[in-house]
């Protein structure tokens, strides 16, 4: 054996993932084709119970303090504190930086390469020609393991949630931040999420159909359109998607799917961190457990799940155009959403 655990992508979920095993004393290897820092087209928002999860870990990354989430329109706007702590606006490059560091300290391995042919055999797994008892696959939404595997659930089976596919669009912008909760601006076909990641760099990520055009999209939001009046943009618009993905299952012999490679509904609520890293976590916890992992799995994310689900199908629906207005008529409510999204 080249190791006990072998992780197959080395994003912030696998270096959780990776950490985890770590902290209970056993051997990793983590393998990513990619170059370090890792960037990703999202929007860059760390719930409360995110921070916490990292702080567990190890994990400081810099950022700028989030106080809780905004929701806007031309005419009007709901905001509401998170009642468990502050999150924080993290670059995710600088979270990638600071997780590999917290790895690297702690003795995993990385390598640099591809997974090839998975071969799942009693008591060992083989990929990127390693071996190892276990798998873990956090290789995101187009997960190579989850295909390989035979646990992608193929595209044209779209379960009950019958909404048309959307794609995620991300630019950073040297302009001070003039917020400390996301913006959340609702358009007619797309939403707008503005995080600050640092004092003087705000990051805009757009959710919507593919056809959706970063610029064009953005002068659907005057008041949008007004902050970012004379900022430049550092670095181009990076892109994500299709964004929603399934699988059969989460696990299959010594293979456990984490984070976005075991399924993924869509950004709306920006969980997606908070809720990989207690996969991550349930993963290390359930190694000789496959169906231990399929529950924690569905305990951890259930909520996730059926909020994002049932605000995607609003969103998509021809009653878009209410939910701002009803999240500023019903705060209570509106408030019992932002603190189950923080975590």
């Amino acid at each position: 054996m080249d190791a006990d655990v072998l992780v197959i992508g080395g994003g912030p979920v696998g270096l959780a993932a990776a950490i985890e095993a770590r902290l209970v004393g056993l051997s990793v290897i983590v393998v990513e084709p990619r170059t370090a820092p890792i960037d990703k087209a999202c929007g860059e928002g760390l719930m409360p119970g995110a921070i916490a999860a990292l702080d567990r870990l190890g994990v400081d990354p810099p950022g700028h303090r989030i106080v809780g989430i905004s929701y806007r329109n031309r005419h009007q706007h709901a905001e509401h504190e998170f009642s468990a702590g502050f999150g924080r606006g993290v670059r995710r490059t600088a979270l990638h930086t600071t997780m590999l560091e917290r790895a690297l300290e702690l003795g995993v391995e990385q390598v640099t390469g591809r997974i090839g042919t998975v071969t799942d055999s009693p008591g060992m797994v083989e990929a990127a020609g390693l071996r190892a008892r276990w798998l873990l696959a956090c290789d995101g939404l187009h997960s190579t393991v989850r295909r390989r595997t035979g646990l992608q659930v193929p595209a044209d089976h779209s379960g009950r949630l019958q909404v048309p596919s959307r794609y995620g669009l991300r630019r950073h912008f040297v302009v001070p931040a003039w917020t400390d909760f996301v913006e959340v601006y609702w358009g007619r076909h797309a939403e707008a999420y503005v995080t600050p990641v640092a004092e003087d760099l705000v990051g805009i990520a757009l959710l919507g159909p593919r056809s959706v055009d970063y610029d064009a999209a953005l002068t659907e939001f005057p008041e949008l359109v007004e902050h970012l009046a004379g900022a430049r943009p550092a670095g181009p618009v990076r892109g994500a998607g299709p964004l929603r993905q399934r699988s059969v299952r989460r696990t299959i012999g010594n293979i456990r799917l984490v984070g976005d490679a075991s399924g993924y509904v869509d950004a709306l609520t920006g969980e997606g961190l908070r809720v990989g890293f207690a996969q991550a976590a349930a993963a290390i916890a359930y190694l000789d457990d496959p169906a231990g992992y399929e529950r924690a799995w569905a305990h951890v994310t259930r909520d996730y799940w059926l909020l994002t689900t049932g605000l995607l199908a609003w969103a998509s629906s021809p009653a878009r155009g209410a939910i701002v207005p009803f999240a500023h008529r019903a705060p209570a409510v509106f408030g019992r959403v932002v603190n189950a999204i923080a975590g």
